[in-house]
């Protein structure tokens, strides 16, 4: 089921993008020959206003396919006797698409389910595995004493554990399902804060907000998800970049099986971080991406004449045969992770 629901969100996100495309270039007058979702063998196709719109067997990828991409297409209303300007905004629309589709979901999860707010009860919420709190303790317990004194709030829970002597035994007792219980456990120390934790996040409540509301605070969280993105980025390729360092359609699977697990809210969020970061990335000028395009339609204005559409379709080959590379890389190292837990 999980790999159903990665494979539905990967082509939702790839059609949003291409779709981006598709709009822009018909703004521009650049006939569309075909619009793909997906790759491989054609599986079923239809025309409408000269556009063949194409299902293929693998539901990964997709495309538009525009007069004048072809190097020996000449088409006088073609790709390649448009203004750079017009490149431009053919190839920024894509990523621009997948911005908009994760803007669009914060602002319908805000709106419908809700902001997740921190509970101020002493309520468990995740239990983050292979910590001291996974031995024994479950979501939706509540405490009621740490070490026999009572505690009223996750501020006085957390305080009591703090508090306690490092490396001992301590004792929780627990209101679970109508019944008492008592656990004891060994908290473990926070390497970055020096205090005691058990690895436990308190529960979370939704309140759901006005459109107007929901609508700011999408925009909000929508800038600063890519900003987060962009500068995350720049540190990997000013650090040095490693395969290890990015996520394939394996890594992706296992990450929307997490997300999955945490409710429909977090799978919600975590697809409006894939757009963004399938948008930005997709910016990289590296040939085949949009930013390449971007770059040479950038160069083709100070120069004041067009790359060679043979040479540009070399440049293409190679960067796409360099991201299938470093996809097979990708997969490997997903697949690796996997089997070493």
């Amino acid at each position: 089921m999980t790999i159903i629901i990665a494979l539905i969100i990967i082509a939702v996100l790839i059609v949003a993008h291409e779709f981006g495309h598709f709009l822009a270039a018909r703004h521009v007058g650049v006939p569309v020959l075909e619009f793909s979702l997906g790759m491989g063998y054609k599986l079923y196709s239809f025309e409408k206003n000269g556009t063949e719109f194409s299902f293929r067997l693998i539901p990964l990828g997709g495309y538009v396919m525009m007069a004048g991409m072809d190097p020996n297409d000449d088409a006088q209303d073609g790709l390649t006797h448009r203004t750079p300007w017009e490149k431009i905004k053919i190839s920024v629309a894509g990523p621009l698409m997948n911005v908009l589709v994760a803007l669009v979901i914060y602002i319908l999860s805000y709106s419908l389910m809700g902001i997740a707010i921190p509970s101020e009860e002493a309520l468990l919420g995740e239990i983050i595995p292979d910590m001291p709190a996974a031995a024994g303790l479950k979501e939706g317990d509540r405490v009621t004493a740490v070490a026999g004194v009572e505690v009223d709030g996750w501020e006085e829970f957390t305080a009591a554990l703090q508090s306690h002597p490092l490396g001992e035994a301590i004792t929780l007792e627990l209101w679970r399902n109508g019944y008492s219980i008592t656990a004891q456990l060994t908290p473990v120390i926070d390497e970055a804060s020096g205090r005691a934790m058990i690895g436990v996040y308190n529960s979370v409540v939704y309140e759901r907000q006005g459109i107007f509301t929901a609508i700011k605070y999408g925009f909000i969280q929508t800038w600063e998800l890519t900003k987060l993105l962009v500068i995350a980025l720049i540190g990997l390729f000013s650090t040095g970049v490693s395969v290890d360092d990015f996520a394939g359609p394996v890594g992706i699977t296992s990450m929307v099986s997490r997300a999955a697990s945490g409710g429909f809210a977090d799978l919600m969020a975590f697809t409006a971080f894939l757009s963004v970061n399938l948008g930005i990335m997709n910016m990289l000028p590296i040939p085949a991406l949009d930013g390449s395009r971007v770059l040479l339609a950038g160069v083709e204005a100070v120069r004041r004449r067009p790359l060679d559409p043979e040479k540009e379709g070399i440049l293409n080959l190679l960067g796409f045969l360099f991201l299938i590379i470093v996809v097979i890389m990708i997969t490997y190292n997903d697949i690796a992770r996997l089997l070493n837990g």
